[in-house]
């Protein structure tokens, strides 16, 4: 998550993906994590995913794959990620991960593609960046030329004064997320197609998504809406925020839909400019330039806690039963995206429907 926003190949590991139940239900895909090698700490010396009581998560969903989500989220936020940061071998460690994800799943590419690399320039330091975002699609059965695009940044902070920036859940969690929901579309297909993309760069300016958006593989005018993922793991008073309907008031219906049967409290807010400084967050995050390019967004997410952008983000200090309950309360609105999907297309043509 950017709420204050800053004025490579494929990395291929020595065994495939073996996820290992644990003790408690976390899957913790420690056979994956045995085969890369960070450049420091050696692999040797390399702290392993730490285990989570889920004994009671276990029984709150039979929809997601809850071990799946909890055991991705603790490889990405691992310590030999070293934070993700872009143009880091940490960030390149997670783009393998999330690739062999990808493929494993049956993920199909999107417009023949399955990356989408990028460059830019920092606005911070003067130097340039490679970025690469990992796209997949799970084909609509009646609509399959109108799109749902759901993001969720991978990279992170990095590294500072040899602390490493975890970034459990900004935005592991979110990454994490995306695997599970497209597992569970490709065993029950949409209407309409969705596109799942892990996209990079968001700390440094939301750079993933605005060259999607500025080179887009599918026609921006059939994308029904954006839904972006950034932050939901952690929150000790269970509440997750869909921002956006200050923007796109067709979409608050669909919303308190799904709020009326949500296992957490789903609250909108957090999207209007007459909110003081950080708490409009219209363009904190990567659904911000797809709101610049005219296509409705909903932006799941916590308010900030502990945490945020500090060494403290880490595996052991989210809320699992929250998190589980969070993706299934976000598998809910996507389900009733899919169900409206006309009523939405509509109403982003009026001119009266966005406010910039």
């Amino acid at each position: 998550m950017n709420r204050s926003p800053e004025p490579s190949p494929r990395f291929s590991p020595a065994f495939l993906l073996r996820p290992v139940a644990m003790a408690g239900g976390v899957v913790l895909l420690l056979v994956w994590l045995a085969a890369i090698r960070p450049a420091a700490p050696p692999a040797e010396a390399a702290t392993p995913a730490p285990a989570v009581d889920t004994t009671t998560v276990a029984a709150l969903s039979d929809r997601i794959a809850q071990d799946e989500l909890l055991g991705s989220l603790s490889v990405l936020a691992h310590d030999s990620m070293e934070g993700r940061r872009t143009g880091t071998e940490g960030n390149e460690r997670a783009r393998g991960y999330l690739l062999d994800r990808f493929d494993g799943l049956g993920l199909a590419s999107v417009a023949g593609q399955r990356t989408q690399p990028f460059s830019f320039v920092s606005r911070r330091n003067q130097q340039e960046y490679e970025g690469l975002n990992i796209m997949g699609r799970v084909e609509g059965t009646t609509h399959p030329d109108r799109y749902v695009v759901i993001t969720a940044h991978y990279d992170h902070l990095g590294m500072q004064d040899d602390e490493i920036f975890n970034g459990a859940d900004d935005n592991a969690s979110g990454t994490a997320a995306l695997l599970v929901l497209s597992e569970y579309f490709l065993e029950n297909r949409p209407a309409n197609t969705l596109i799942f993309v892990a996209l990079d760069a968001e700390e440094m300016g939301l750079q993933g998504a605005r060259a999607f958006v500025a080179d887009p593989p599918v026609p921006l005018e059939q994308v029904i809406m954006n839904v972006n993922l950034d932050m939901i793991s952690r929150s000790e008073v269970e509440e997750l925020y869909a921002a956006g309907t200050y923007h796109y008031p067709f979409l608050t219906p669909l919303v308190e839909e799904v709020a009326a049967e949500a296992p957490v409290n789903l609250l909108m807010g957090h999207d209007s400019p007459d909110l003081p400084p950080g708490d409009d967050w219209t363009m904190a995050s990567d659904h911000g330039p797809f709101h610049e390019a005219g296509v409705p967004f909903i932006y799941f997410g916590v308010e900030d806690h502990p945490g945020y952008h500090h060494p403290s983000d880490t595996f052991e200090n989210i809320t699992p039963e929250f998190y589980v309950n969070a993706v299934e309360t976000i598998l809910d609105f996507l389900l009733v995206v899919d169900r409206e999907a006309e009523m939405i297309l509509e109403a982003r043509t009026q001119p009266s429907s966005t406010r910039l």
